[in-house]
């Protein structure tokens, strides 16, 4: 039977991941453990099968683009795609005292951190073509390896960790050639993590109908409003809620939470605040040298 709440659920969020680019595990999977009741493994199975069939579309667009190193692809997945499929072992084990919750809490921890390292490194993107990158094969391989386990036992980080850490590999790569290189090793990625949960884990059918029914129409409304929208505030809202979904599924009190939250807010305001007046001065300073010139 097809979960009409789930779909609005799935639906919001979809929009959050087409406005923002991050991977829906980082907010699907907690939405469905927390507010649907969903059973860990169950929420993790059913929630990479849908990234399965959505991945290949956007990885489509950016191989047209010629945004994608396919070298540094090859490399990822020479990690990636092995331990996404050992992941799932490691998620029934883990299954055990709910052991994917909290192993989803410390994943969601590190895609608020990463997320921020993004933000602020961000801009720091470089001007080549993402065919003149020098690929670095075993550190590569190893961000592959660690990035599918994680995606394999949590559905997190296809979207957040390994692009992340490709930031850090390989600071000359643009924010789009960042963004198509990590999406296109994503689609072998989680299709393996997707395949050992179909063997081995508890996917459920409904649940991934529901899922893609909402999914698919809110990705697609939320890539075309990201055109317009302010990405800074759109990717500090997100870390907000990635970090209250971290928070309640380690199980912290709700005074911690609160208390975090607030602490996240008033960073972010002023963060924000700070860069306002940044680029306020960049462009008055650059006025000044336009009026003596």
């Amino acid at each position: 039977m097809i979960d009409f709440p789930l779909i609005a659920g799935s639906f919001v969020v979809a929009i959050v991941v087409g406005l923002t680019g991050m991977g829906g595990g980082a907010l699907m999977t907690p939405m469905m453990m927390l507010f649907f009741h969903v059973s860990p493994l169950a929420a993790v199975s059913s929630d990479l099968v849908a990234s399965a069939v959505m991945k290949p579309v956007g990885s489509a667009v950016h191989l047209r683009r010629g945004t994608v190193n396919l070298r540094l692809v090859g490399w990822l997945c020479v990690g990636s795609v092995p331990a996404a499929f050992c992941g799932v072992f490691v998620a029934r084990a883990f299954a055990v005292g709910d052991g994917v919750k909290y192993a989803l809490g410390v994943a969601l921890l590190l895609a608020v951190a990463g997320l921020v390292a993004k933000t602020w490194l961000g801009g720091k993107g470089g001007s080549s073509s993402a065919h003149d990158i020098v690929v670095r094969p075993i550190p590569t391989v190893l961000v592959g390896t660690v990035g599918g386990l994680v995606v394999g036992i949590s559905s997190v980080g296809s979207g957040s960790l390994i692009i992340v850490a490709l930031l850090a590999l390989y600071p000359a790569l643009k924010a789009n050639q960042l963004v198509g290189t990590d999406l296109v090793q994503a689609v072998p990625l989680v299709a393996s993590a997707a395949l050992g949960h179909l063997l081995f884990g508890d996917f459920q059918l409904q649940l991934t109908l529901s899922l893609l029914i909402g999914s698919i129409p809110g990705v697609y409304l939320g890539a075309r409003i990201s055109s317009r929208a302010p990405g800074g505030l759109i990717r500090a809202m997100l870390g907000i809620v990635l970090l209250a979904s971290a928070l309640k599924l380690l199980d912290a009190s709700n005074t911690l939470t609160v208390w975090a939250l607030a602490v996240a807010v008033l960073v972010t305001v002023a963060g924000w605040r700070w860069r306002v007046r940044a680029a306020a001065r960049a462009s008055s300073e650059s006025t000044d040298l336009a009026r003596v010139r």
